[in-house]
């Protein structure tokens, strides 16, 4: 189901610096159980559920970076599966918000309905101009998520 060549989306501008992946940020030993998680909960080989796990940080930090801005952020429903999962390990979430959220808990506030408004393509191009690397293929799903309680600071 993975592939070696997945489709990136670059930074916006210059000034974003060098590609950032997220299992650089991620302990190993986390990365390691979370992607096993992953593989127990659904259909992945250990490339897919990391390849969905990084996106998933890569969404989060970026939401993360923007507190407070009231973006509408969205992930695609694969990526939002990696989210699920890191936000689910709550000991391990708390610290990734205290880290890199100045202490303050990002919280899940999903909206019931679904909505094809181009958040999730307008998320993925933010996610890629803070740097982050982005796998273009699995956020191809746009029309089946929405934001998350937007103009909240939510996720």
């Amino acid at each position: 189901m993975a592939t070696s060549t997945a489709a990136t989306v670059p930074a916006a501008a210059p000034t974003t610096g060098p590609i950032r992946s997220a299992r650089e940020v991620v302990p190993a030993a986390l990365w390691n159980k979370q992607v096993g998680l992953l593989m127990r909960d659904h259909p992945y080989d250990s490339v897919m559920a990391a390849r969905v796990l990084g996106q998933g940080y890569a969404y989060l930090l970026t939401a993360m970076n923007h507190r407070g801005d009231k973006l509408g952020l969205a992930p695609s429903s694969l990526v939002d599966i990696g989210v699920h999962t890191i936000i689910l390990d709550t000991v391990a979430y708390a610290e990734l918000c205290d880290r890199f959220n100045g202490g303050h808990f990002l919280h899940h506030v999903p909206e019931v309905d679904f909505k094809n408004d181009g958040s999730v393509m307008k998320t993925a191009h933010r996610v890629a101009a803070d740097g982050w690397e982005v796998d273009l293929s699995l956020w191809q799903d746009a029309a089946k998520c929405s934001p998350c309680h937007p103009g909240s600071d939510s996720h």
